[in-house]
C-alpha cells in the first residue's frame, strides 16, 4: 500500500521490504530508517528520524565492505584495499545502491525537501541506504547484512576498477596535469543555489585558465570531486 505525501506516492515500509525481500521483522525500525528529519519537523507524532541509524549503517558498511574486499582480493595491498573500500562506500556509490532498491520512493520527507527534489539527491539516498543497513543490523545480525550487501559489491567493484574510480579523482587529475610541468589545477565555486539545508554547489576546475571540467554536489568537496571526474572523463581517463 502507498500513501500520498503532497503530490508523491510514497511506498510503505512494508511494501518496500517485500519488494526488496528484506528479512526485517521490526517494521518500525525500517520506518525509522526511511524517515528524514524534515518529516519529523512537520509531523510531531513521528518519534525519530533516520540519522542515528545512518550513523550505525555507515560504520557497519565500512566493516562489511572491508571483510568482503579482504576475502576477494587476497593479494591486494592495504593501501589499495583502503582506496577501493572508499570508492565503494562514497556518497555517490551508496546513492546508486539506494536507487537500485528504489529507496527514494519510500522516503518520508517534509514538504520542503519534497519540493526541492530530495528524493533524487545523492546525499539523501546515501543516508537512507546507510540507515536501512543500520536497521537490518539491529533487527538481525551481520550475516543478514552481508547477504544484503554483497551482491551490490560484486556488481560495482568491476566497474570501479575498470574506470579507476578507486583512485581519488582530484589526486589523479593533479598528477596528470603536473606531469607536464604545469601548476596544479584550480577549483572555483561558480554558483550555489537552493535553501541553506539543501544547497547545491557548482564547481569548475581550471588548468591555466582553461576549463577542464565541471561538477555539482551538495557540498563543495563533492562538487569538486565531480568536476575532477568530469575532467578525467573528457580527457579519456574515465
Amino acid at each position: 500500500m502507498t500513501h500520498r505525501s503532497g503530490e508523491t506516492n510514497v511506498e510503505s515500509p512494508q511494501d518496500f521490504a517485500e519488494r526488496n525481500r528484506l528479512p526485517i521483522n521490526d517494521i518500525s525500525l525500517l520506518t525509522r530508517a526511511l524517515t528524514h528529519r524534515s518529516y519529523i519537523n512537520e509531523h510531531p507524532e513521528a518519534l525519530e528520524d533516520n540519522e542515528r541509524l545512518e550513523f550505525l549503517g555507515d560504520a557497519v558498511l565500512d566493516f562489511v565492505v572491508g571483510v568482503w574486499l579482504y576475502h576477494h582480493f587476497p593479494e591486494m595491498s592495504e593501501g589499495d584495499l583502503t582506496r577501493l573500500r572508499a570508492a565503494l562506500v562514497k556518497t555517490g556509490q551508496l546513492a546508486e545502491f539506494g536507487r537500485q532498491i528504489g529507496v527514494g520512493g519510500a522516503l518520508r520527507l517534509g514538504r520542503g525537501e519534497e519540493d526541492n527534489g530530495g528524493r533524487n539527491r545523492n546525499a539523501m539516498l546515501c543516508g537512507a541506504f546507510e540507515a536501512v543497513v543500520g536497521a537490518l543490523c539491529l533487527d538481525s545480525d551481520l550475516r543478514t547484512v552481508e547477504a544484503f550487501i554483497f551482491p551490490f559489491l560484486e556488481e560495482a567493484v568491476f566497474d570501479i576498477l575498470q574506470e579507476q574510480r578507486d583512485r581519488d579523482a582530484k589526486s589523479l587529475l593533479q598528477e596528470l596535469v603536473q606531469s607536464d610541468g604545469r601548476p596544479a589545477p584550480r577549483y572555483e565555486v561558480t554558483s550555489e543555489y537552493g535553501p541553506d539545508h539543501a544547497k547545491t554547489f557548482e564547481v569548475h576546475v581550471f588548468d591555466n585558465g582553461i576549463v577542464l571540467g565541471q561538477g555539482r554536489g551538495t557540498s563543495k568537496q563533492e562538487a569538486s570531486m565531480a568536476a575532477a571526474e568530469d575532467a578525467l572523463r573528457i580527457m579519456g581517463y574515465l
